[in-house]
């Protein structure tokens, strides 16, 4: 799975910067104002090609009071359930109380650990990054995070700690089967959802929001067909639950979904559709993930109010048209053995592969239909189609004037194709590329004979008169 790597300290050492950074957003607010982070930020983010998960969190001081405290929490949390953590301190002042609390959290951690001193401009690195070695806790790596200085070198260093993940063959694939991650928010009946389908109480479950922490990989068979589970659910007692833990579970959520060939997002349908549930869905679509989408708590509605859910659902999932919608109860088993046939209909949609000419014809077909609009006095022109991979399909269309395709005429070769290649529950892409003229950079040279060739006449009929 992606890992993840957390960004911890006191307030105001710099991970907001650093976190936009690593991420090449400006998602993290900055401003030089101690606490400013009161929740927790995540991100995708890669470096020479290694893909990670930042977590950038609150500050901790060691005297919180209030809502401090539980922002303290959440960072505890983090230190806990990521793969690396980057422990920034303050070159400008030196190791602090707070520093030394933080550290002997860390110490009692088994996972690599690495002090980042910031803010190092202006400062002779080895001399500013000295005092820090008392923290026990290696080797000072320096840093200035708003300059960009040292970062490359920083996470070189780091991302070396990460294990080279080999990426499973063909036959590993085949063997697990239909990877389907169950996804959606705390306390919407995903681990009851997992029992449901293997049939058994495999995972424990609670009636309380926030026991999802960890990844559970589930291997299974169903008719002999191989499948495996992915619930971002990791049993935890009920007096370890704390809203810290609740909200890490969105970065589970977030490596399930990298992971998973099938997204099952599950919604409480006594609640309806609510925000973060469309967050979750749009980040599963970004990912290009083949996507079901079911209801639980169904048969608890009355039939004013699934009329209502019904509605909204329509209006707010048009985005996602072409996925299936079931109406389940994962408590009482209603409707939930229909999911694995759009499981099984959604990854084979994803996976399918197509050969150029088929898809060429029906890009011949769709230009028959609507020829591509005139720019500029030209007509765009589309030659021919052919796949650039798979799950999600992947429609690459050469042609002229390419980069002047507009969007609306995108969507229509996007439902044509969706159309003919009977696509379900998969999300799909067109890509554009301009075919290379074989006379380019030949014009002036061209253009130079020929002007030649008319002198030379010109002369001869100059002569001849």
């Amino acid at each position: 799975m992606i890992p993840t790597i957390a960004l911890v300290g006191r307030p105001n050492v710099g991970k907001s910067t650093l976190f936009n950074r690593l991420t090449g957003t400006r998602d993290a607010i900055v401003a030089n104002l101690s606490g400013l982070t009161r929740d927790r930020q995540y991100g995708d983010a890669q470096h020479r090609g290694q893909r990670f998960i930042a977590i950038d969190t609150g500050g901790i001081s060691g005297e919180e009071e209030g809502v401090d405290t539980v922002m303290a929490e959440q960072s505890l949390v983090a230190m806990q359930d990521a793969d690396i953590v980057l422990f920034m301190v303050d070159c400008r002042e030196g190791v602090t109380a707070g520093d030394t609390v933080i550290a002997k959290h860390l110490r009692a951690l088994a996972k690599p650990i690495f002090v980042v001193a910031n803010k190092v401009d202006g400062f002779n690195p080895d001399v500013a990054g000295a005092a820090f070695y008392e923290l026990g806790l290696g080797e000072v790596h320096t840093i200035a995070a708003e300059h960009g200085r040292g970062i490359a070198q920083l996470m070189d260093t780091v991302l070396r700690e990460l294990p080279e993940s080999a990426a499973p063959s063909e036959e590993e694939d085949l063997a697990q089967g239909i990877k389907i991650a169950i996804i959606g928010r705390p306390n919407v009946g995903k681990s009851t959802l997992v029992n449901r389908l293997l049939g058994e109480d495999r995972v424990v479950v609670f009636d309380h929001p926030g026991t999802t922490r960890d990844s559970i990989y589930i291997r299974y068979q169903r008719h002999d067909t191989p499948y495996t589970l992915i619930d971002t659910a990791g049993v935890r007692r009920r007096k370890n639950v704390t809203m810290a833990v609740e909200k890490f579970s969105i970065v589970k959520a977030l490596q399930a979904i990298e992971d998973a060939n099938v997204v099952i997002m599950l919604m409480d349908a006594t609640e309806g559709v609510v925000d973060q549930d469309l967050h979750i869905m749009g980040h599963a679509i970004d990912k290009g993930r083949a996507l079901v989408v079911a209801l639980n708590k169904w048969d608890g509605l009355e039939a004013d109010h699934k009329s209502f859910v019904k509605t909204e659902l329509e209006r707010r999932l048009r985005f996602v048209d072409y996925a299936d919608m079931h109406f389940i109860s994962a408590l009482h088993g209603t409707g939930v053995g229909h999911l694995y046939q759009s499981v099984e209909r959604a990854y084979q949609s994803a996976t399918e592969k197509y050969s150029s000419n088929f898809l060429t014809r029906i890009l011949e077909s769709a230009l028959q239909a609507h020829q591509p609009p005139l720019v500029r006095g030209r007509r765009i022109k589309l030659r021919y189609a052919h796949s650039g991979g798979h799950n999600p399909p992947i429609i690459v269309i050469h042609g002229t004037q390419t980069d002047d395709v507009p969007s609306h005429y995108a969507r229509y070769l996007e439902k044509t194709f969706r159309r003919a290649l009977e696509l379900h529950g998969t999300p799909i892409k067109i890509e554009f590329r301009s075919s290379e003229n074989p006379y380019a950079g030949r014009k002036n040279k061209l253009t130079a004979r020929q002007v030649a060739k008319k002198r030379r006449l010109m002369k001869h009929v100059r002569k001849s008169k």
